[in-house]
């Protein structure tokens, strides 16, 4: 998300911090149950409800703890935690972004879990998404949700124009013109978002960094074959022109859910909207494959998803309570009971159980998993998507050429990492 705290945030940030853990909760001091404060940054009417029904289940299981639940909207979150920590009134558990983990990380304002009884289960989670909480060495997060892209298709649509779900970007643009011919409705729309082209540059092996040599590559010949490719998904028979307004998501997801466009790039996040689509009323119609690989032959897609982190500002008892608290709401149980509830994908192979596969979204999603990279544990990193949000919107628009968009994302990402070369 984009930084910078606006005076509104900034008051909202500390009037949840009052409500936060600070090791003085009256409860506390009389002898009776620890009392935990929980940030869920899920969305508040679809997933929250679950949340907060689990709350209950674990109260009821640990009389010794309760749980103060608040609710804080995603897109808030970051800031306010961030300030929170600096004044040491942060909540004691928090549902932090997988790219956030490594900023908190580095900040000392999470408590590193190895050892602990949180991460007792280690083994049961997806090797990748434990790396992915980690930061110098150690671990600060339970993958709590995952998520990755995927190429979902309408398989109504694909069955009519006689077309597979494409294994490359060439493949695709082929399948494209053909759904256009057989059906009449465009077969491809993509996005101008930074995130939904990283798969592009996975497909080529590259990425908008490189950590290891600490160099910026988004202009490298490989980055730039892979934005080229990304670029030409915007003009031809069957692909949709570029959607340059500030409702381009909606607009996309819209047209994809009533079968006005038969394949999109998205994520497990808008399983339930699918399926409230007219396209979708029958939920076996929904394809979901891996996204189409690059040149190199291999296909690629960023890893999103949660971890819950623990606030290393709190006491002893606090701590305690809450790495209790991260064990069960990550549990295989809790996992199952999210994932029937939400369709969010679990983080641990042992919560893939037979009642969870039964939908259609999932079990698609969990077959695209393998290809999903992990993010570096570069605090900057997903930082680094904001200037190319911004360029490549002018670039999709015809307003700016490829190699300008390119460079002048080059120079801002320098200022985001300024040890880095170009």
């Amino acid at each position: 998300m984009r930084r910078g705290i606006a005076a509104t945030a900034l008051v909202a940030s500390l009037a949840l911090a009052a409500t936060a853990c600070g090791g003085s909760d009256s409860g506390d001091e009389a002898g009776g149950p620890v009392t935990i404060t929980w940030w869920d940054t899920s969305n508040a009417t679809n997933e929250a409800p679950t949340y907060q029904a689990l709350v209950k289940e674990f109260e009821a299981a640990h009389k010794d703890i309760k749980v103060n639940y608040v609710n804080v909207p995603f897109d808030q979150a970051q800031n306010k935690f961030d300030t929170a920590a600096g004044s040491k009134g942060a909540p004691d558990v928090l549902r932090s972004e997988v790219g956030w983990t490594p900023a908190f990380a580095k900040k000392g304002f999470f408590a590193p879990l190895d050892g602990t009884e949180a991460l007792a289960e280690q083994d049961k989670f997806q090797p990748s998404l434990i790396e992915q909480a980690k930061y110098e060495g150690k671990t600060y997060g339970v993958p709590f949700t995952t998520d990755t892209l995927a190429l979902v298709y309408n398989k109504a649509l694909f069955k009519k124009a006689g077309v597979e779900a494409p294994k490359t970007w060439d493949d695709l643009k082929k399948a494209a013109a053909t759904i256009k011919d057989k059906t009449g409705v465009d077969g491809y729309w993509g996005s101008t978002q930074a995130y939904y082209a990283q798969s592009f540059l996975y497909g080529e092996g590259t990425d908008t960094v490189d950590v290891d040599a600490k160099k910026i590559t988004v202009t490298s010949p490989a980055a730039k074959k892979a934005y080229g490719t990304w670029q030409s998904l915007f003009k031809g028979k069957g692909l949709h022109k570029a959607d340059t307004t500030a409702d381009a998501y909606a607009h996309i997801q819209e047209a994809f859910v009533s079968g006005k466009v038969a394949s999109i790039i998205q994520g497990p996040w808008e399983i339930t909207n699918f399926y409230k689509g007219s396209a979708f009323k029958d939920k076996n119609n929904l394809g979901i494959a891996t996204v189409p690989a690059g040149s190199t032959g291999k296909a690629g897609a960023p890893t999103g998803g949660h971890n819950l982190s623990v606030y290393a500002g709190s006491d002893k008892a606090h701590q305690e309570a809450s790495l209790k608290f991260v064990k069960f709401m990550t549990s295989a149980k809790a996992q199952e009971t999210i994932a029937l509830k939400n369709s969010t994908l679990p983080t641990r192979e042992d919560a893939y159980t037979a009642k969870v596969k039964a939908d259609p979204g999932i079990a698609g999603y969990q077959s695209v998993l393998p290809a999903a990279q992990p993010r570096p544990a570069l605090p900057e990193y997903s930082s680094l998507w904001t200037p190319l949000d911004d360029e490549l919107i002018e670039i999709a628009g015809g307003k700016e050429s490829l190699d300008k968009g390119l460079g002048d994302a080059e120079t801002a990402i320098a200022k985001l990492v300024p040890d880095y070369s170009k």
